[in-house]
């Protein structure tokens, strides 16, 4: 950048001289620009006023630095042909925008605004105070500093179009009664401003610095490294001329826009005087004669600045817009998702059925094509959620079919009940049918328990899903909410009837066509009752050698088995029991198998029936439909925040819930 801004910049300080010898005087500083940058500039300062760089846009900006014994007050002065504050201690305590605009009028106009205020400056020798005055208002009166923009504008005849802004100079001790940490506050506003690439480093030195140790060089090398950010002004050329034109030519510090020199105003000089004295002193002077004259005086840095602005913005401005586009984007979505006011029964209305309508596709997504709407939020990923707990319901079922301690002990209490005027060693149906359902019993909480653990899964989804889709609509969403919730409960009651209606069932009768019931007991009436044959037979000495404990045996798929307790059992009663209890386990396993595809068929399909009827999928012969979003006292509910009353005269959704309620559910 700096290379296409030093080729594009090829200016002198104006001043010829004629065949004579005579010396002409350079125009008016105003001479030097194009007034076309002026519409650029108000578009950006207008960006500006508007605090897009609060939105993290940062405009293209001349950042003017120094210390305070720099001359950088005289340069801006030189520039906006004006006095600014002055003084030994630190006077620019705000950062100071200064909008500089050729001005046809002759007569000035000087505008201070800040803090959403405006103020018109009538004189310009009242600059200072109104400038003061402002900066107390915004940093109070402790001298310490803040980041509140000033914004002065200069509309003035012959002042170069130029917006810059001014920063405090970095104050290292702190004095009376400001912050201790003036100096981390100081450099850290500088930073800010000076980091961002649209940024264009002023740095403003002293002929009589060593360039290479300046604090404000070092600082602007942080964040420009190459200098192709950064200009150099070095004032006070006058008092401090030896080894300025090397200092200015070998470019140790690696300045890549370059420098430029200049005299600071003396005392009482006008304007028009120090240019004519800083001509005369770089046209005569026998050391700073030898500075090329494109390095040289107040026009030279004026026109610099201009061009070096027109390039950065031209440069930044295509990206700013897109920046702004983007934002502008963003905000529009968010302002979207704000709460809206629904004026009437048909805005209600509309904004009800489109909250159904993005429903449906949410709750059919999540809850029955199994789709990945909320991929930040695993709980929302209802199929594998549903799987797992399903899975968790079937491990704790089966642990039922554990054998603990006192095997055979409840078949031989029941063999014993049920003996009776009848042939000996017949197993009757009644004593299968009285251990199925004490077993039945023992795990008749588990599938209610389900039910209730997956019900609170989804009620937890569709409040998720329904803050999500009514954010536009507050004041819908209790509404919504509730009635949702009722459906919910009713079908949660409805499902808790059909599982224990299932279990009820299996207490009934026991029957199965699957072909595993019979391969079940074959293979635990085999090896397994061989196993236990041997177990609880008369204690052999022989055993000894084999390491055979007669105490327990091996079942298969259920572990090793104490059978102690079974030594002093009758064989036949023994044998009796132990036919009937593997009969039992063979078939628990189908029942329990039987008991989750069940639920998890009747949980799938109440779901379905839910998604579907609440989105006006349902029979349209019975006219459900989309009644269920309604609630139970929809036709009385207070839609949308509407006047009370208003929505059940319009729309009377009572009578039809109470209709249907019986059927659809």
């Amino acid at each position: 950048m700096a290379d296409s801004i030093n080729a594009a910049v090829q200016v002198t300080n104006g001043t010829t001289s004629n065949n004579g010898g005579e010396m002409i005087h350079p125009p008016p500083i105003i001479s030097s620009y194009n007034d076309k940058i002026r519409p650029i500039l108000d578009a950006v300062d207008s960006l500006r006023r508007l605090k897009v760089t609060q939105e993290g846009i940062a405009l293209p900006t001349i950042v003017v630095v120094g210390d305070q014994s720099s001359g950088k007050s005289s340069v801006l002065e030189s520039l906006a042909g004006i006095s600014l504050p002055r003084g030994q201690n630190i006077r620019t305590r705000v950062p100071l925008i200064m909008r500089l605009q050729n001005h046809s009028d002759p007569l000035p106009e000087l505008l201070l605004e800040y803090q959403k205020k405006s103020v018109k400056i009538m004189e310009e020798n009242h600059i200072s105070n109104a400038i003061d005055k402002a900066t107390v208002e915004i940093a109070g009166n402790n001298k310490g500093i803040s980041n509140v923009p000033l914004t002065l504008v200069v509309k003035k005849k012959g002042v170069p179009n130029l917006t810059m802004i001014d920063l405090p100079g970095i104050t290292r001790v702190a004095i009376g009664d400001q912050p201790e940490n003036i100096y981390e506050q100081i450099t850290d506003m500088i930073m800010e401003h000076i980091k961002p690439e649209e940024s264009i480093i002023l740095n403003v030195l002293s002929a009589s610095v060593d360039f290479a140790t300046c604090e404000y060089i070092c600082m602007s090398r942080r964040v420009d490294i190459n200098g192709q950010r950064t200009l150099a002004v070095v004032t006070k050329s006058d008092l401090s001329p030896d080894g300025l034109l090397e200092k200015v030519t070998s470019n140790d510090v690696n300045i890549g826009i370059g420098y430029i020199c200049v005299r600071n105003r003396i005392k009482d000089e006008t304007y028009e005087e120090a240019r004519i004295q800083e001509e005369k002193l770089f046209e005569t002077h026998p050391l700073l004669s030898n500075i090329d004259k494109s390095m040289v005086g107040v026009p030279v840095l004026a026109c610099r600045l201009v061009e070096i602005q027109s390039m950065i913005i031209s440069k930044c401005f295509p990206d700013i817009v897109k920046k702004i586009n983007e934002k502008l984007l963003a905000s529009v979505l968010e302002l979207n998702k704000l709460p809206r006011v629904l004026s009437s029964i048909a805005d209600a209305m509309i904004a009800f059925m489109q909250i159904v309508g993005s429903l449906k596709d949410t709750f059919q997504t999540i809850m029955i094509h199994g789709e990945f709407e909320y991929l930040d939020d695993k709980e929302m990923i209802c199929s594998a959620r549903l799987v797992e707990m399903l899975d968790e319901f079937s491990k704790e079922l089966h642990k039922s079919v554990i054998f603990r301690g006192n095997f055979l002990v409840e078949e031989i209490q029941v063999l014993k009940e049920a003996n009776g005027m009848r042939l000996p060693s017949f197993l009757t149906h009644s004593m299968f049918m009285c251990l199925l359902k004490r077993k039945l019993n023992s795990i008749s909480d588990l599938p209610v328990s389900f039910v209730n653990k997956v019900w609170g899964y989804l009620e937890t989804v569709v409040v998720s899903v329904l803050i999500d889709h009514c954010g536009s609509y507050p004041q819908m969403l209790p509404s919504i909410k509730k009635a949702c919730l009722n459906v919910m409960l009713l079908m949660k009651e409805k499902l808790i009837e059909r599982v224990i209606e299932m279990i009820e069932m299996e207490k009934v009768t026991d029957y199965t066509c699957d072909p595993d019931y019979i391969a079940s007991w074959n293979k635990l009436m085999g090896k397994s009752r061989d196993r236990f044959l041997k177990a609880v037979t008369i204690y052999e000495p022989e055993w000894e050698l084999d390491d055979f404990d007669p105490a327990e045996f091996d079942m298969e798929g259920y572990g090793k088995i104490r059978v102690e307790h079974l030594f002093s059992v009758p064989s036949d009663t023994r044998n009796q029991a132990f036919d009937l209890t593997m009969r039992v386990a063979a078939y628990w396993n189908i029942v329990l198998k039987r008991m989750v595809d069940w639920i998890a068929l009747e949980l799938r399909f109440a779901i379905h029936k839910m998604v579907k009827q609440g989105n006006g999928e349902g029979d349209s012969k019975r006219g459900d439909g989309a009644w269920w979003w309604y609630g139970e006292d929809a036709g009385r509910t207070n839609i949308g925040g509407c006047k009370e009353g208003e929505a059940s005269k319009e729309y009377q959704f009572a009578p039809r819930i109470k209709r249907n309620r019986e059927n659809d559910l």
